[in-house]
This record gives structure tokens, sequence and C-alpha cells, in this order.
């Protein structure tokens, strides 16, 4: 999700962990493979477990500790019902449905909405004789149901309509025929996904299959416009009968504790202190390339394209897998006895965005007992494409820096481990985005990137990309604020000018203000917009980008280097993954780096002179071939973590069967079989 929101959007594809998409997750899926059963556990049944106000009325009769245990259970089962509808239905599993995911999200919005849940948790809240840790969890407990409370009858019809439009556009979109027209094949129409898409126009020489690919993409927006802006329009109305200005200003305030106001605030001064550097960067691309290379359909193709192809054979798409596990153990990250299922490659009718979530949270019991987290985690990739292995590779880092942070909450309650409101946007995305960056530093890459035949990758094309991407790394960032600023501009447009034809001009007018002109990925293919809890969320990606250059810095500055260093894990494991919700983004931040939150190390490093740079990472670089990866290739990484190879409904390896290194042998035949064999025939 990401993922659930994957990265936003800096790889070509959208994190999404929320974007994981806990948009309009749906489906009750009967699987196929019995061995997927005790995993997934998808029910076969409705399952009554709405909370009910006489529920709890009967629960405020018990003991505090009685109560909250039972709530925990009653939370427990909504949450991991709704969370198996929604992979099923995402992944097209055999037997999803899309009513099935309304209802089954309709049961856990009610108890999370039930005001006699809230009325209970307060009435406990004044007994006498609570210990500290009862009272944490109840405060948590009033935090979340505050943020989904509806006592207005209109809000809670609303919200059922809501719910109904979501899944409705989430199963036209996953249906769309989405692909373009190949110019070199007479104008057939040829299917792709939306990472499909952005991923030639990223590598492809041929600018007019590039420009193909783009008009494809930019198809997406007239397709789901007209259902969109019934969905807007419900939001609206949602949020102002709740008393706030729109719906943006009800998710932020929902989800970070600060309103729509004091977010763009902090946004607006970064927009202002990186637009003159946006505006020397293109310039200079210009001047470099041609104005050509501006075009949106040219732009990633001209930042990337020519070092992407020489960079691909050292990042093998079937090895991903291997990197990752390697790379994570390696930093000492743990996942206390979880499981995940990974399913990685792009099919049809797969959701066409990369993201990870928990049907199953992470918590501990009061009577000291472990509940181990259950993760889903998937990407689209294609093996034979070139790219696909990095981005594939980068998509692993972060949707499993989602994963390492949920495993590793440990409070007493599923309520401080479930990534909604009021868990921050910001704060499950500074994890992922954390880790991801790795695969961009040279110290990491001496170590990591080898070709098929284990060489290192060489130097000279990580000096390539690095004179080919630095000085235009700013264009990701404004990239990345353009959503915010198009939703903020969306959600303030007067309901009699929500048109289609005013939609479809704002969305160009945003990416025009905001990125200098047409972008390569536009902003209504983003599928964050659309999705219910992912929409007015992209503003976190900002926020966790800032707060990962400030963490990075904090970590080079008191160790030395981060790759291969287990007191990193260590250090996230305890200060940023342990607490869950219950310490607030800013505060966790400032108590793991001693520093309160800026932009100054982001800016600092888009201002950063070339030459310093290349300098330092050649260092980094030679250091990191002379060592090589702590844990070798050919190694059995332990990660405390079950590991399930899927494709939809097949299962490929199983690391419960022979262990991680051997399930990760058979993917890496299986991709050779599948995808490699075809595509090199």
């Amino acid at each position: 999700q990401r993922s659930r929101l994957v990265c936003a959007d800096l790889l070509c594809i959208d994190c999404p962990m929320r974007a994981s998409l806990l948009s309009g997750r749906l489906g009750n899926a009967r699987l196929v493979r019995t061995s997927f059963a005790p995993i997934l556990n998808y029910p076969n049944h409705r399952i009554a477990t709405r909370f009910t106000a006489r529920a709890a009325s009967t629960m405020a009769g018990t003991s505090v500790q009685s109560f909250i245990d039972q709530m925990n259970e009653t939370y427990e089962k909504v949450h991991v019902a709704y969370e198996n509808n929604f992979w099923s239905t995402k992944m097209a599993l055999k037997g999803c449905s899309t009513e099935d995911l309304a209802r089954t999200k309709t049961e856990y919005e009610n108890f999370l909405g039930d005001p006699a849940n809230l009325k209970a948790v307060r009435e406990k809240l004044q007994e006498p004789g609570l210990s500290a840790e009862q009272v944490k969890v109840l405060r948590i407990m009033e935090r979340t149901f505050q943020c989904y409370i509806m006592e207005d009858g209109q809000a809670k019809e609303l919200k059922e309509r809501l719910n109904t439009l979501e899944a409705e556009l989430a199963a036209a979109r996953n249906e769309m025929a989405l692909g373009y027209k190949d110019p070199k094949a007479g104008g057939e129409f040829k299917k792709a996904s939306s990472v499909q898409l952005a991923n030639t126009m990223r590598v492809n020489d041929d600018e007019a299959t590039r420009k193909a690919c783009y008009e494809g993409m930019r198809g997406i927006g007239p397709f789901v416009a007209e259902r969109f802006l019934e969905i807007v329009r419900c939001r609206n109305k949602l949020a102002r009968s709740l008393g706030y200005e729109d719906f943006y200003d009800y998710k932020v305030t929902a989800a970070e504790g600060f309103g729509k106001r004091r977010l763009f605030e902090i946004m607006d001064d970064l927009e202002a202190k990186t637009r003159p550097i946006m505006a020397a960067a293109r310039k200079a691309l210009a001047e470099d390339k041609g104005p050509a290379a501006l075009e949106p359909y040219n732009l990633s193709y001209a930042l990337a394209g020519d070092t992407e192809k020489a960079l691909d054979p050292y990042f093998p798409f079937e090895d991903a897998v291997d990197v990752w596990a390697r790379t994570f153990a390696a930093l000492g990250i743990k996942y206390n006895d979880a499981t995940m299922t990974l399913d990685l490659c792009d099919r049809e009718k797969k959701y066409s965005n990369g993201f990870c979530h928990w049907p199953q949270v992470a918590w501990r019991r009061f009577d000291g007992s472990w509940v181990p987290s259950r993760t889903n985690f998937t990407s689209l990739a294609t093996p034979s494409q070139v790219g696909s292995g990095r981005t594939a590779l980068v998509t692993l880092l972060h949707e499993g820096g989602h994963a390492a942070h949920f495993a590793n909450i440990d409070q007493h309650s599923p309520f401080f481990g479930q990534e909604r409101a009021p868990f921050s946007v910001a704060m499950a995305e500074n994890q992922s985005m954390f880790l991801d960056s790795l695969a961009h530093d040279a110290a990491w890459l001496g170590r990591y990137a080898r070709n098929r035949e284990g060489a290192a990758i060489p130097w000279h094309l990580i000096e390539a990309h690095n004179k080919a991407t630095h000085p235009y790394e700013v264009m990701a960032l404004r990239r990345m604020i353009a959503v915010p600023y198009f939703e903020k501009a969306l959600y303030e447009l007067p309901e009699e000018q929500l048109s289609v034809e005013r939609l479809l001009a704002l969305a160009d007018q945003i990416e025009v203000e905001v990125q200098g002109g047409l972008s390569p990925r536009p902003l209504l293919s983003v599928p964050h917009i659309l999705a219910d809890e992912a929409s007015c969320y992209y503003h976190g990606y900002v926020l966790a980008e800032m707060s990962v250059h400030h963490t990075r810095q904090h970590f080079l500055s008191q160790y030395g280097h981060i790759v291969d260093n287990p007191r990193v894990g260590a250090d996230l494991t305890e200060s940023y993954w342990r607490p869950g919700n219950s310490e607030m983004f800013l505060d966790v931040v400032e108590k793991l780096t001693g520093k309160p939150l800026s932009a100054d190390a982001w800016v600092s490093k888009l201002k950063q002179p070339l030459d310093q740079l290349l300098e330092e990472e050649h260092k980094a670089y030679q250091e990191a071939v002379a060592k090589g990866p702590a844990i070798p290739p050919g190694s059995s990484p332990d990660l405390g973590m079950r590991v399930i190879l899927a494709h939809g409904d097949e299962v490929i390896s199983d690391s419960a069967e022979g262990g991680l290194s051997s399930a990760c042998h058979k993917f890496k035949d299986w991709v050779a079989k599948t995808f490699l064999a075809s595509a090199s025939a």
C-alpha cells in the first residue's frame, strides 16, 4: 500500500501501504491452494462481528481489564475480516467479491464509529485504581474512536454511501483496459499496467512509444472522473457535517493531530524554498538535452533512460528477495515471528500499485503472550522488462520497511498497530522511505548490486547515474508535493464547479504550477487520490521524506555509516517502531535524533555540489567493495519471519519448507521458467 499505502512515486510506484491502500478493499476469497488456509484464513461465511451498542453496554458492566480484553478481541475480528477481503480483491483471487469487501468494511467502520464504544471507554477511564498501562490503552481506544464517531444520522448514511461508491470505482478501475496504442504495430492496443507504462516511459528509446504510454496514463483521468466527482461531493458533505472546513481538513486532523492550515504552512515553506531549485533544474535539463526533454513523455527518460539500462544487469529481478532479506538482516532488523506473503509479479486484473498491509496486527496481550503480525505485500514487476529488478528491489526495501515497523509494535492492544487514523501518515511512511533510500547509496550499491555472474556494479555507472539524477532530484520533491496541492484545491472547489472538464483542467493546472510543466505521472493516475483512506494522505510522504534526511543525518553523524550497521536496526526498533501510535510523529523523531524535525537536511542535500557528492560516494563505494556484504549471497538470513512467495492463488515457495534461502532459490527458478525463458526465446 505505500500502504498502505509504496513509495511516494519516487520510483514510478506509489506506495503506498496505505495507498496500501486501504482504499476500497473488498472481497471474500475462497482459496484453491489449501496451503494458504492457515495463513490467510479467509472467511467462508458472514462474520457477525458488529460491535453493537448493546454489546458495549454489557461490557461496560465488566471489570476494566475484562473490558479491555474484549474490546481488543472484537477489534481484531473486524480488522482481520476486512483486511482479508481487501487483499483477495486487490489480488483478484478466486472467489473475491466487491460486495463482501463493502460489507466487511462497513462492519469495521461501524465498530470504529459506534458512539456506545466511545462512551464505554470514557466510563472506564473514570473508574478508580487504573494502572498506568490500562489508562494508556483506554486512551488510544478513545483517540481512535474519536476519529470515526459519527453521531449524526446523516453522516452515517453518507459514510455508507461512500463505501459503496468507492468500492464501485475501485472495481471499475481494476477492470479498466489500461494500455497504449503501439506505434510500431500500426496503433494496435497493448495492455499494460500503470507501472509498466511508467517503466516504458523511463527506459524505451522510441519517443513515439513513450508518448503513446503517456497518453495511456492520461486516459485514467477521463475514465474515473465522473465516478470520482460524486465521491468528492460526498466526502466534502461528510466532512462539513462533522464541522470541518472540507474533506482534506478532516483527514489531516484525524491522522496528524493538526489541521489543513498548519499543514500547508509547512508545505508552503518547503514549496517556496525549492521553487528556484526546480526552475534551475528544468533550465539545466533543457540546455543539456534539448527543450523536448521537458515534455511529459520524455522527462523520465531524459532523467534516467541513459543509465537505467546500464544499471539493469546489476539488479536481477530473481535475486531481489534474497538481496532485500540480507540487507535487512545485516541491519539487525527482525520481524518477531511474523508471516509475510509476497505477491511480486504483475498480472491481469491485479491492483496497479504496490502496497503492504496487516490482516493480523502485532500486539502483546496483558498476560504477556505475543501476537505476531501477518503481512501481505505486493508489487507489479514484469521480470523481463528493463528496470524491473531495480524497481522490485526498492519496493521490497520500502514495503518491507513498513512490515518491519508494524511487526515490531509492542503494545498491549492492536489499536496501537493499525495503520488507519489516528496513526500518523508521516510516521508510517518515514520508516519505509528511510529504508528504501539505502538503494541509492554507494555504500549499499558496492555491497549488494551484483550481476548474475556475481560481479559488483562498477563505479563509473554509479558516477554516471549520480551525474544524470542528482541535479534533478528536486523534481521528485515537486512531483510529490503536487498531489497534496491538487487535493487541497480540489476539495476547496465550490460544488457547482465540480465538473469533469474542471477536474481535468485543475489537474493539469496544478502540474504546471507546481512541477513547471505537465508530469509523466498525471495526477489523476495516482491511486491514492481515488482510494478511501489513501486520499488526502500524500502530504505524509513529504513530511516523511523530510524526516528521512533528518534521520540519515543523525545516524551518519553518530555512527559514521548506515549500511550493514545493526545499531541502526536496534535504534529504529526501540525509538521509531516499538511505540506504534502511542507517541506523536514529531516527538518520536526528536527523541531519536535529538533535534526537532526540519527541512534543513533535505534542502542541503538538494543544494549539495555534484563534485562534493561524487567524492563522498566514491570513497564509500571503495570501502563497500572491499568489505562486501555482511551476509554474503547464498546465506540464509534470519529475519525471524516465515516468508511465502505467491502469484495470485499459486504458492511458489514457503520458507517454512527448507528455510528462506531455499524459498528464494525456488522463486528464482520460477521466475526463470515463467518470465525469463519466454523473453529470451
